[in-house]
């Protein structure tokens, strides 16, 4: 099999010559741009990630992503953001799906398993440890944080606290007074940081509000559509049954709208709803929710691992960068005035 030093050899450049001209990257002229596409193709020369890391001072020209699910939406629509800016540059990717296991994030985050694998790393959705921090800093890779902010690191994120406010607010002010919480509950193990934020955005709506809290009304709804089923069919067999319902995604609104539907209950008028994240499908439902900017938020945090990379001289010294997107209300048909 050809190799980047036999295909050097042929042209008569460099091996670093010949990375970055296969990249496309400067400081290569169109002529030897040129000769080293023809003799690519000529010899047959798929390039290896390490040998191309190796011309490249040591980079392997990908990216790891750590994801605590990657089957959710909201984590598969933020992967696929970052992965059209980092794919665009000629990075590949390499997905971590920790899968709600934290034995895994123990792997991947505080042991050794992405020193050399990877250029740098995004981190999504999790809270990184002070063990973690310190651990992933002594492999020297860049990292970005997607939906947590740690002061050493570029960030970008939403304000999940906010975001369960806004909800509240247009709940309250509709005049609801029992309003029930639809959330992770029993997602802390990862650290998992959305699920934590928005309980308490929905908690210090009520103590504002000077409503009391209701363990009852609490639910975990375990960030899923079928989560969110169980929670409608809790909601709907309560004695004192909640007039309105905030659920802390829309993916669980859409499940507890069809469990209330089945009940017989009607939305917005025996219950109203309302969710976090203007999912694709939250206009079909006609749900009213929370937007935020997903995709946006993925081609930021690549952006910024790129400026952290730097050009072919490799990794740059730059100052971390805390990105906070806007949310926004979306009022549709699933709530009401009681």
């Amino acid at each position: 099999m050809t190799g980047i030093h036999d295909l050097a050899r042929e042209v008569g450049v460099s091996t670093a010559t010949v990375s970055r001209a296969l990249r496309g990257l400067p400081r290569v002229s169109e002529s030897t741009r040129e000769r080293v596409l023809e003799a690519a193709v000529r010899l047959g020369y798929v390039p290896s990630p390490h040998a191309v890391g190796l011309a490249s001072g040591g980079q392997t020209r990908s990216v790891a992503i750590v994801v605590p699910f990657v089957t959710r939406w909201y984590f598969a629509a933020v992967v696929h953001g970052a992965e059209q800016v980092l794919r665009e540059q000629g990075y590949d990717l390499l997905l971590y799906n920790l899968a709600g296991d934290s034995a895994a994030r123990h792997r991947v985050l505080r042991t050794q398993v992405l020193t050399k694998r990877v250029d740098a790393v995004l981190v999504v959705g999790l809270g990184p440890t002070a063990e973690e921090i310190a651990a992933m800093q002594r492999q020297g890779s860049p990292v970005v944080t997607l939906g947590a902010r740690v002061e050493e690191w570029s960030s970008v994120r939403i304000d999940d606290v906010e975001a369960s406010r806004t909800a509240m607010r247009h709940l309250l002010d509709l005049g609801h007074r029992r309003i029930a919480f639809v959330g992770g509950l029993g997602e802390d193990g990862l650290d998992f940081t959305t699920p934590t934020a928005r309980l308490e955005g929905y908690r210090s709506s009520l103590h504002d509000a000077g409503l009391p809290l209701d363990a009852a009304l609490e639910l975990d709804g375990r960030f899923t559509l079928d989560g969110g089923v169980d929670c409608g069919r809790a909601v709907a067999a309560m004695d004192q049954r909640p007039t309105a319902v905030f659920c802390a995604s829309d993916e669980m609104a859409i499940g507890l709208m069809s469990a209330l539907r089945e009940a017989g209950l009607r939305v917005p008028e025996d219950v109203s709803v309302v969710g976090v994240d203007d999912h694709e499908m939250a206009r079909f439902f006609d749900l009213t929710t929370v937007r935020q900017p997903v995709h946006e938020q993925g081609r930021i945090a690549a952006q910024q691992i790129l400026r952290s990379l730097g050009g072919a001289d490799g990794p740059a010294e730059v100052a971390p960068e805390h990105v906070e997107l806007a949310t926004e209300l979306v009022v549709r048909a699933t709530t009401a005035a009681v």
